[in-house]
């Protein structure tokens, strides 16, 4: 049996009077004012995450919450006061402003690297619908700023737009709020190498410093400092779930593939629902259904009892503390579930619902903390998560909270 030397020393912390997994005490936050100078050179680690849910066909409403939320400047270029900017899906269908859309997040995309920013973007079930031939929710005015039907089957499959949807969007992803967790989309449970085990000159045996960092990351104090992101939801009988989110963008990308190198199908309505090509897995399928990443609505609608349960099962299988998603609107707020572990972000952002405009931010700091007597693996930190909704006039807190941690958490 391995005894994880992060877990062992988590639990020595009677000093601060605190047992593993509590939320950080007043006491905890006065130790951080002591002197950085005795810190052995150790700085404190921001991470600010923006996310933004449905923006179905509406360019002027977007820019205004990429505004407020100060992702994009008053010119509407990338601000570089976040480090991700993450979208959710349904930018297509139910308003005009298609093209411009998926050109201003190809703009930001290019632009967030100049100042260390990334932009993480989601297939929704509306790309997905329009990828297969069912326009039911295109507007004839909007098939208007493509041309013809014909340029906008062309674009949205090989064209500008379908390229993007190939190589900058996923259907799912995992993003760590600390470096040492890799970067976005890892997979959870790690991939492991065979274990080896080097003997010291007594004969006990130890684990190489690589194979005690697979571990770390699968079971480690920050092993689930991790949050999802998905259109419609990760059902907790979805069987495709892990390695998370590896599996559900292999058959993404597989499907996505098969739709956008067939021969376009005339689209539907009026024509009769193509369907997914003939070629399409099982598992295929089991991702555009109902019970998959981008119609499930099982989050939204359960009762609390039932999602609290279930929530802590998918939470524990992927690797993360929270699942963000859209899809399912409430027009009047962000909506938070479970003490903040479920958040749908779908507010009705396009003038086509009218409802409020909003977006999510996830503050993240990893702050040293100075005792003498506990360095290097035993070094201390102050964990704190702070999620808010933002709105145009007001902010509102929907978590916030601090754990202790204890380790060398080298990136």
């Amino acid at each position: 049996m391995i005894r994880h030397v992060y877990s062992e020393h988590f639990v020595h912390l009677s000093f601060l009077g605190l047992s593993p997994g509590t939320i950080a005490s007043q006491k905890t936050s006065q130790i951080l004012l002591t002197p950085p100078d005795n810190l052995n050179g150790l700085q404190p680690f921001t991470r600010h995450i923006v996310a933004v849910g449905d923006l179905h066909g509406d360019l002027p409403n977007a820019l205004r919450v990429l505004r407020f939320s100060k992702v994009i400047d008053n010119v509407g270029n990338w601000s570089g006061a976040v480090d991700f900017f993450v979208q959710t899906g349904d930018i297509i269908d139910r308003g005009d402003d298609t093209i411009e859309l998926f050109k201003l997040m190809e703009k930001l995309r290019s632009q967030a690297p100049k100042t260390g920013g990334v932009v993480i973007s989601h297939l929704g079930n509306h790309e997905w619908m329009n990828a297969i031939g069912d326009w039911r929710y295109v507007y004839p005015s909007e098939i208007k700023t493509f041309g013809t039907v014909e340029a906008r089957q062309r674009m949205i499959s090989t064209g500008s737009i379908g390229r993007a949807w190939a190589n900058n969007y996923t259907v799912a992803s995992r993003l760590p709020l600390h470096p040492y967790l890799g970067p976005p989309n890892t997979p959870y449970p790690p991939v492991h190498s065979q274990l080896y085990f080097e003997q010291d000159l007594d004969g006990t045996e130890k684990l190489e410093t690589s194979h005690m960092h697979e571990l770390d990351l699968e079971s480690g104090p920050l092993s689930h400092a991790a949050l999802s992101f998905v259109h419609g939801g990760l059902s907790p009988t979805y069987e495709a779930l892990v390695p998370f989110p590896e599996k559900i963008n292999e058959l993404g990308t597989s499907l996505l593939r098969k739709l956008q190198r067939r021969e376009q199908p005339p689209p539907h309505p009026p024509h009769p629902y193509p369907g997914l090509p003939p070629s399409a897995t099982g598992e295929e399928h089991e991702l555009y259904d109902a019970n998959g990443p981008l119609w499930y609505r099982g989050w939204a609608l359960e009762p609390e009892e039932k999602v609290c349960e279930d929530v802590e099962k998918v939470l524990k299988a992927t690797g993360t503390r929270r699942m963000i998603m859209g899809h399912t609107p409430d027009f009047h707020n962000i909506v938070s579930r479970c003490n903040g572990k479920i958040i749908i972000i779908d507010t009705g952002i396009s003038h086509a619902y009218g409802g409020v405009l909003s977006a999510l931010s996830i503050h993240y700091t990893f702050t040293p903390i100075f005792d003498p007597e506990n360095t290097g693996a035993k070094q201390i930190w102050l964990e704190r998560e702070v999620v808010s909704a933002l709105y145009e006039e007001h902010q509102e807190v929907i978590a916030d909270e601090q754990r202790v941690v204890v380790g060398d958490f080298v990136a």
